[in-house]
């Protein structure tokens, strides 16, 4: 009487849709195109009048973001055990008892912190505040 899920089928599932979806898309840009042509813009700058100018534009701007993120990877890069190693340098082998320790001190502090940050925060501007 169960139900299977493995039978529920998604809009995506079926590749005619897929490709659907696909040509709409490509129909959408063929229009856009066209309109290009028709359209009169409003441009600030002489190369905005240049045919397929916005195109090109956010195509460069793609592969320059791309181009910095690769280089940016290099000196941001952490190994997979990054923080791993900084957990067992500052506080050594860990076992479960202390890591529930550590939490119940982090849980302990931050309810301190926010009594006392609504304490401070119940009188704003010359009104009193009750939350």
């Amino acid at each position: 009487m169960g139900t299977n899920n493995n039978d529920k089928q998604y809009l995506f599932d079926n590749p005619k849709n897929t490709k659907r979806v696909l040509h709409l898309l490509y129909a959408c840009c063929a229009l856009l195109v066209v309109l290009d042509f028709v359209i009169h813009r409003h441009v600030y700058h002489s190369w905005e009048n240049l045919p397929a100018f916005y195109p090109i534009y956010g195509f460069v701007g793609c592969v320059v973001l791309v181009v910095i993120a690769r280089w940016m990877r290099t000196f941001l890069m952490r190994s997979e055990d990054y923080y791993d190693k900084q957990y067992d340098k500052s506080y050594g082998k860990h076992d479960e008892n202390h890591d529930e320790n550590i939490l119940e001190n982090a849980a302990d502090e931050n309810t301190h912190k926010g009594a006392n940050n609504q304490a401070e925060n119940k009188k704003i501007g010359d009104h009193n505040v009750d939350a």
